[in-house]
Order: structure tokens, then sequence, then C-alpha cells
């Protein structure tokens, strides 16, 4: 498993396409929306200025990029050109090939976490405590395996051709809902609701909670614990069942 690991890193780092779009395109993003805003204003109840709030949102978009788009596009390949069989052949178990698709996966997500939050401190000047940038590097990176196991489902539910529409449905999707692009309580109140139930949001509030030097709130890490259950057992079910029809 660990060589599994040490191959998919070396193998996504290498690709200088996907690297753009998951380390530097979410900085770019930052950059565009908030260099605008003004440093000292504070947004509703939030307690935090603009740049403080969407250097997170920014940050969680850029892992999710990294974690659910990589795996599930990645995995769907790897199964018509029949690498997955012949991984099967090896005494690598299933649950070592799912665990190590989202530990691959969680470790290129962090150079987009690091861009964005360096991007933020020299350009707009977001100053934080030193242990709010080590708790909110670690929840962010931390709570991206529930999206890297979300990938490993969809690249086992979709074929090669479908995949591609089918996952950047799920990422634009969950990315608005979540309150990634614009803050959640500009949504209509019907829409608010549905928000809080939607992994993201609860993503992104671990590191609002820890920008306004609070702890994260017990009901954000609970669902996302309960989604990364549902997605590993989904992923995992997705890879008996595709075992068995091959």
């Amino acid at each position: 498993m660990n060589t599994l690991i040490r191959l998919e890193v070396s193998r996504t780092l290498r690709n200088k396409k996907f690297m753009f779009f998951s380390v530097l395109y979410p900085a770019a993003l930052y950059l565009l929306i908030a260099s605008g805003a003004k440093s000292d204003e504070k947004l509703g109840d939030t307690g935090l200025t603009f740049p403080v709030l969407y250097m997170v949102s920014m940050a969680t978009f850029g892992a999710i990029t990294a974690v659910l788009i990589g795996n599930a596009e990645r995995i769907a390949k790897e199964r018509e050109k029949g690498w997955v069989r012949q991984l099967r052949l090896t005494s690598l178990p299933g649950r070592g090939y799912v665990t190590a698709k989202i530990a691959s996966a969680a470790v290129v997500s962090l150079p987009g976490i690091l861009v964005v939050f360096a991007i933020a401190a020299a350009a707009k000047g977001v100053r934080l405590e030193p242990w709010q940038w080590l708790a909110l590097t670690g929840s962010i990176w931390a709570g991206s395996c529930v999206f890297a196991a979300l990938g490993v489902a969809i690249g086992y539910l979709a074929t090669g051709d479908a995949v591609r529409p089918i996952v950047m449905i799920v990422y634009f999707g969950l990315a608005a809902l979540g309150g990634l692009w614009m803050p959640s309580a500009t949504f209509p109140h019907w829409l608010q609701k549905i928000a809080e139930y939607v992994p993201t949001h609860a993503y992104a509030g671990l590191g609002q909670a820890i920008e306004r030097g609070d702890a994260p709130g017990a009901r954000d890490v609970l669902l996302l614990v309960g989604y990364l259950v549902l997605f590993s057992g989904a992923a995992a079910w997705l890879y008996r069942k595709d075992t068995h029809k091959a």
C-alpha cells in the first residue's frame, strides 16, 4: 500500500495541468475576488472580514479540487485500461487500494492549501495566531479525506466517458451550495437550511470557527465524520462490486 501511495503522489505531481487547477487556480480566484474587498469590514454575524472568510473558502475549494476530481477521473480511466485488474493479482487487499487512493489524494491537497494561505497573508495582510494557522492547515487537510473518498466512489460508479461531467456537476454543486464562492448567509432562507447539511458547508465551517478563535463545532465535525463513513463505505462496496463483475 505504501508503494502505491508513493506511485500515486509521484504521478500526480508530474501532471502540470492538474497541479495548476488544484494549486494555482484557487489562489488566483482568491486574488481576483478578494482584491477589492475591505480588510477591516466584517460580514454580518460571522465576525470575520471578507479576505479572512474567503481565504478558508478558497483553501477548501483547492483541496476539494485536488482530491475529488483527481481521484474520480484517474480511477475511472484505470478501470478501463485494466490497471485495477492487474492490482487485484497482487497481494494488495481491496481496503488497501481504497485507503491508498484517499491517502495519496490527501497528500497532494496540501500545497493548494498552503499557497492560498501565503497569498492571503502577503496580498491582503491576513494575520492570525500561529496556532490558528496550524489548526487551519490540519483541519482543512484532514477534512479533504471526506471528498477523496467521494472521488473514489464516483470513479467506480462512472465510466471513463461519463466521469468528467458527473464529477464536475458534483464538484460545482457542492462548492456553490456549501458557500465556498459566496457566503451562505446571502442565500434565500430555504436554501440556507439545505446548505447546512451539505458536506462542504461543514468543511468550511471548521476553518471559519478556527479563524474566530473558537474550536470547530461538534455538529460540523460529526457531519463530516458521517459523510466520510458514507463515502468510504460506498467506495468499498463499489470496489467489491467491480471485482465481482470482473
